[in-house]
C-alpha cells in the first residue's frame, strides 16, 4: 500500500506542473506559486470538513467580516469596513464593502452574510452544527440594506470579532436552495469546482488527496490585489517526497508542514527556510466519556496524570523537532497571547508515573504490562496519517516512556476521515476508542479550542468525550466577560481545570517552519502558522517571483 501511494504521489507531481501553469487565465508558471503539503483537504463543504487545509480553502475563497493583522495579531476589517456596538453590547452593526461581486458576477452583499448566519442558526442542532460555535448566543442576523449587517445576541459576547473571523460568508444564491426542510442537503453538498468565490482566489480544480488549483478571482474586491495569478496545493503521501519535490524544483514552497528534520538539508540545497513560534500544538487525547466500553481506568485523573509523567517533552522537542518547538502545557498556545504561563507541563519522571500506578493497585504482569480491573493496560492509539514525520517520532518517545511505566501503546494509523469516525464512534457516543494523537492549528482567540471541551460540542468538535458542568460554566462566563483582563482570568481557570482533568495532554507547541525557493519572495511568517493559513488573506497577497 505504501508503494502504491508513493507512486501515485510521484505521478501526480509530474502532471501538476502543467496543471498549475494553467490554473490562471492567461497566466504563466512564473506567476503561479506551487505549494507542497503533507496534509490534505478532506472536504470542500465547510459544514463537513475538519482538516486544516480545508479551512485554508475557505480563507482564500470566501469573504470574512474580519481577519487578523499578521504583524500584531489584532483583528482588522476585511469584508466589514467598520463596526459599532450598542451600549448593552448585544447589537453589532457592520458596514460592508460596496460594489463587491462573487466570481460568477452575482452581487456580494451584507445579505449573503445575513443568510449564512441565519442558515447556521436554523440548523445548528443538525447539519450546520460544526460552525455553530461561531454564532454562539447569536439571536438574529439581518441585512438592513445591501451594505449594512445588524447582528443581535441574547447576551454580550466577548469575542464577536474573533468568531466572525472564522465564519466564512457563503454565496446565498448557491446555498439557499439547500436550506430547505431539515437541511439534509447542506451537509451532503459536494461544493465542487469551480467554487463560487468572494475571496482573492477561486478554487478551479480539485483532486482528493492529490491537488487543489486556484486562480486569481477577477472580481476580488480587496484593496490589495494578489501579485500571483494563482497557486496550487500539491499533496504528498509523505514528507520525504514533499521535500524532494522542493529540492528538485517541482514545487516552489512548503508551507508550515515543512519537517524540522529537513531544515538543514534544505538550507544546504540553497532553499530559504524561515521559522517562527506558532499557535499550533500537538496533543494526546484520552477518552474521558464515563460510558466508554473499555478500559474504565482511563476515567481516573490519577491514571492520566501518571501518563503525563511518562511523556518526555524535552526529548520530543530535541529529537522529534530538533529544537523547533517548545514543551506544551495547555491547549492554549503561548503564541496566542492567552496562555497561563503559571501552568507548566509535568516533568518527565518515570518513578512518579510508576508510583501513581502502583498506588492504584495496577501491578505489572510477567510481561511487564500492568493489569487494571482484569485487563492489561494495553491501548490502541488512533493516529491520523497527516501527522507523520514529527508525529511518528513523538509517538515513539511516548510509547517508550509509557512502556517503562508498564503501559503498552500500539499505533493505529488512519486517514483523517477514518480517524474522526473512529473517535466519535457510532452515533457520536465516544464509546469505542481509548487514546489518540493529533495536531491542532487553532484560531488565535482561544474560544474555539476551549469550546471543544464543552458538553455542547459532543458530536461536533469534541474529540475526547469530555463533559464537565464546572468547565462549561466557566466557558459561559468567559464568553460575556466585560474586558480582556476579566476574560483572561476566567480562561486561566479553564486552562487549569482542563490541565488537571487531562482529557488532552498538550505535548509540544511547534514552530512554523516554512521553506521556499529563492526565486520567490514576499512570504510572511507569523504565529498565524505561516504564509498559507486560515486566519488572514494578507500573507499570500504580496508573494511574487524575484525579477
Amino acid at each position: 500500500m505504501k508503494v502504491i501511494r508513493a507512486l501515485a504521489a510521484a505521478a501526480a507531481v509530474a502532471v501538476t506542473a502543467g496543471l498549475l501553469a494553467a490554473c490562471s487565465s492567461g497566466g504563466s508558471s512564473d506567476t503561479v506559486l506551487r505549494i507542497g503539503a503533507s496534509a490534505t483537504i478532506d472536504s470542500l463543504n465547510p459544514f463537513v470538513s475538519s482538516s486544516d487545509y480545508s479551512s485554508v480553502v475557505y480563507e482564500y475563497v470566501y469573504p470574512h467580516l474580519t481577519e487578523y493583522d499578521t504583524k500584531d495579531l489584532s483583528l482588522v476589517p476585511s469584508f466589514a469596513t467598520s463596526w459599532k456596538t450598542s451600549e448593552d453590547g448585544k447589537t453589532w452593526t457592520f458596514d460592508t464593502v460596496t460594489g463587491a461581486k462573487w466570481s460568477d458576477g452575482k452581487p456580494l452583499t451584507a445579505e449573503d452574510a445575513a443568510f449564512t448566519m441565519s442558515m447556521i442558526l436554523k440548523y445548528k442542532d443538525g447539519p450546520t452544527g460544526q460552525l455553530a460555535g461561531f454564532v454562539s448566543h447569536m439571536a438574529s442576523a439581518v441585512a438592513t440594506d445591501a451594505h449594512t449587517l445588524t447582528v443581535t445576541y441574547d447576551q454580550p459576547v466577548a469575542n464577536v470579532l474573533a468568531q466572525l473571523q472564522q465564519l466564512p460568508i457563503l454565496p446565498e444564491h448557491v446555498w439557499k436552495p439547500l436550506a430547505t426542510g431539515e437541511g439534509k442537503e447542506i451537509s451532503s453538498f459536494q461544493n465542487g469546482t469551480p467554487m463560487v468565490s468572494g475571496g482573492p482566489f477561486q478554487l478551479t480544480q480539485y483532486k482528493k488527496d492529490q491537488l487543489a488549483l486556484f486562480q486569481t478571482n477577477p472580481n476580488w474586491w480587496g484593496k490589495t490585489k494578489p501579485t500571483i495569478t494563482g497557486f496550487g496545493l500539491q499533496f504528498f503521501a509523505n514528507d520525504d517526497a514533499m521535500v524532494t519535490a522542493l529540492k528538485t524544483g517541482q514545487v516552489d514552497m512548503i508551507g508550515e508542514s515543512t519537517p524540522a528534520t529537513a531544515v538543514e538539508s534544505l538550507k544546504k540545497a540553497g532553499l530559504e527556510v524561515g521559522t517562527a513560534p506558532s499557535v499550533g500544538f500537538y496533543d494526546f487525547i484520552i477518552n474521558t466519556n464515563p460510558k466508554k466500553k473499555s478500559h474504565p481506568e482511563l476515567l481516573d485523573p490519577k491514571v492520566r496524570e501518571a501518563f503525563e509523567y511518562a511523556m518526555d517533552r524535552e526529548s520530543m522537542v530535541k529529537t522529534a523537532w530538533l529544537g523547533l518547538a517548545t514543551p506544551g502545557s495547555t491547549i492554549v498556545s503561548p503564541a496566542s497571547g492567552w496562555h497561563d504561563d503559571s501552568i507548566t507541563g509535568l516533568p518527565f519522571d518515570i518513578a512518579k508515573a510508576n508510583a501513581i500506578l502502583d498506588s492504584l493497585g495496577y501491578a505489572k504482569g510477567s510481561d511487564g504490562i500492568r493489569v487494571a480491573d482484569g485487563h492489561p493496560m494495553a491501548y490502541d492509539v488512533i493516529f491520523p496519517t497527516e501527522i507523520n514525520g514529527a508525529g511518528d517520532r513523538m509517538f515513539q518517545i511516548i510509547q517508550n516512556g509509557l512502556k517503562q511505566a508498564g503501559v503498552k501503546l500500539t499505533m493505529r494509523k488512519m486517514d483523517t476521515d477514518a480517524a474522526t469516525t473512529a473517535i466519535n464512534g457510532p452515533d457520536n457516543k465516544y464509546d469505542q476508542f481509548d487514546l489518540a494523537m493529533w495536531d491542532w492549528i487553532p484560531p488565535v482567540d482561544p474560544d474555539f479550542q476551549l469550546s471543544v471541551l464543552t458538553c455542547a460540542q459532543w458530536g461536533n468538535n469534541n474529540d475526547s468525550g469530555y463533559c464537565n458542568p464546572a468547565y462549561d460554566a466557566l466557558y459561559a462566563q468567559q464568553a460575556v466577560a466585560p474586558n480582556r483582563e476579566a476574560r483572561q482570568a476566567v480562561i486561566d481557570q479553564m486552562q487549569k481545570l482542563a490541565f488537571d482533568d487531562r482529557p488532552y495532554i498538550a505535548l509540544v507547541n511547534q514552530y512554523v517552519v516554512e521553506a521556499h525557493s529563492p526565486k520567490w519572495t514576499g512570504f510572511e511568517l507569523s504565529p498565524l502558522v505561516g504564509s498559507v493559513n486560515n486566519l488572514s488573506t494578507q500573507t499570500l497577497l504580496g508573494v511574487h517571483r524575484v525579477k
